[in-house]
């Protein structure tokens, strides 16, 4: 038995003068451990030690810097998560996995989880199932993450060197597009949630991740799970909430676990009911004054609380289909039904510090207030507000829902004539504060919503 703490103590010294080699370690460890032995040992305490294994498999100071922006628009997933789920197609049903009875049960399968989800009904994870997950949504889900990662990259808050938390991990599309997301010299400690048979193939594509990151899959429900490797620098909750009996408690201890510069992110995926319901998480852990909404939802009004359904997604470029979802889809009577391309998702990120995305705040001496906008029908005003969609209008002018964290019904942003002076209404991204000026606020009756009505009078500027 290898002596580990002589191992960890000799490295902690030397990392302060050299790279560690661990033919050089195995010499001051009593009864001289094979290297091999030694480098083992090094690997599984290397984020614990912050160490990073180089190629040649010695190991220096990890960087400490924080994940530098990342240029995430992924068009496809890459080419060995694609072949791993194959691999477990093939294990299971054969080479024609995709025809004659397998392939008929896994588009029934796929039907299902698609209904489940719409109907809000739970989700029973047996192995066909988990397959059947993987094949539909492993591709949107992987490209969803990264998004809201680059909102705390662009202010350098997410570290190189990080433990992760990933709750409800499901087969691991947010865990593969996050470690894909980071930079080669990250070292992260990766622990997964997944009491289901989500987690076999979960572990089969986490086997192949690069040596810096260590994985721990806890096979139990979070609503067990204790929490010890606590705190963590990032917790993820993707497309898990909606499936538990009480997700305000598991998000409340989550983030009695975060470091103290941690952020935890919620996924959802964009239909009403599930986008909805993570806003109504967020609101419940938020707004009490020890939690805060990094981003989107910004509360530019402080100590106020949003109180409309808060519907609000973002979309993002398609991610190709890949091949095992157009074998399937091909192979079926119905084509185009079992290809999943869109990404679309609402997310939340939120914090303990106080730190905001963007640090606006509204002024009452020149800003309407949404909560107040019945007094302001028919009359032009200012606001300030966050760009809460993309274009939803389908044909006709272009119309945002915006909020400003105190509105009490929806609001859009309908813009019937575009300006130089305007046009930040729709060039900005998703998340956006904006400045308006002189527009005019109007009541839709039908939509039982306010109409912001950004005209050819009307000033829309960015606030950085």
């Amino acid at each position: 038995m290898i002596d580990r703490e002589a191992v960890r103590s000799n490295a902690k010294y030397l990392r302060q003068v050299r790279p560690i080699d661990p033919d050089e370690i195995a010499e001051y460890v009593d009864g001289r451990p094979h290297p091999a032995a030694v480098h083992r040992v090094l690997r599984e305490e290397a984020y614990d030690l912050g160490l990073f294994e180089r190629e040649d498999g010695v190991f220096v100071p990890a960087n400490e810097d924080p994940v530098p922006p990342a240029d995430w628009t992924p068009t496809h997933l890459p080419d060995s998560y694609v072949d791993g789920v194959e691999d477990l197609l093939v294990a299971r049903y054969g080479a024609n996995w995709h025809r004659g009875d397998t392939g008929d049960r896994l588009r029934e399968v796929i039907r299902r989880l698609k209904a489940d989800y719409y109907e809000q009904n739970p989700v029973e994870y047996d192995e066909e199932v988990a397959l059947g997950y993987a094949i539909y949504h492993l591709p949107d889900y992987y490209a969803a993450v990264g998004y809201p990662l680059d909102d705390l990259v662009e202010r350098s808050l997410l570290p190189r060197r990080l433990r992760v938390l990933d709750v409800g991990a499901g087969v691991g599309g947010p865990a593969l597009g996050l470690l894909e997301y980071l930079p080669d010299d990250a070292v992260v400690d990766y622990h997964a949630v997944e009491p289901s048979a989500a987690a076999d193939v979960l572990d089969s594509l986490l086997a192949d991740t690069r040596r810096n990151v260590r994985t721990t899959v806890h096979r139990e429900r979070i609503e067990e799970f204790d929490f010890d490797d606590a705190p963590y620098d990032l917790i993820l909750a993707a497309s898990v909430l909606s499936e538990l009996d009480d997700p305000v408690s598991v998000v409340e201890r989550g983030l009695d676990t975060l470091a103290d510069d941690g952020t935890l992110l919620a996924i959802s995926p964009a239909d009403l009911e599930t986008s909805t319901g993570l806003r109504r998480v967020e609101r419940a852990v938020a707004d009490d004054g020890d939690v805060t909404v990094y981003a989107p939802t910004l509360r530019l009004w402080p100590g106020t609380t949003p109180s409309d359904r808060g519907w609000s997604f973002d979309e993002r470029p398609r991610i190709e289909a890949p091949r095992p979802q157009r074998r399937l889809d091909d192979a079926g009577a119905d084509p185009g039904t079992f290809r999943n391309e869109t990404v679309k998702f609402s997310y939340t990120l939120l914090r303990r510090d106080g730190r905001r995305r963007v640090d606006a705040r509204a002024d009452p001496s020149r800003h309407a207030k949404m909560a107040d906008m019945e007094r302001h029908v028919t009359e032009r005003i200012d606001l300030l507000a966050v760009k809460l969609s993309r274009d939803l209008a389908d044909g006709g002018n272009s119309l945002f829902k915006i909020g400003d964290g105190s509105e009490r019904l929806e609001h859009y942003a309908v813009s019937t004539r575009e300006s130089a002076l305007n046009r930040a209404l729709r060039t900005a991204e998703y998340g956006t504060v904006l400045q308006f000026e002189n527009v005019l606020a109007l009541w839709n009756d039908d939509e039982g919503a306010y109409n912001l009505v950004v005209d050819g009078e009307a000033v829309v500027d960015r606030v950085a």
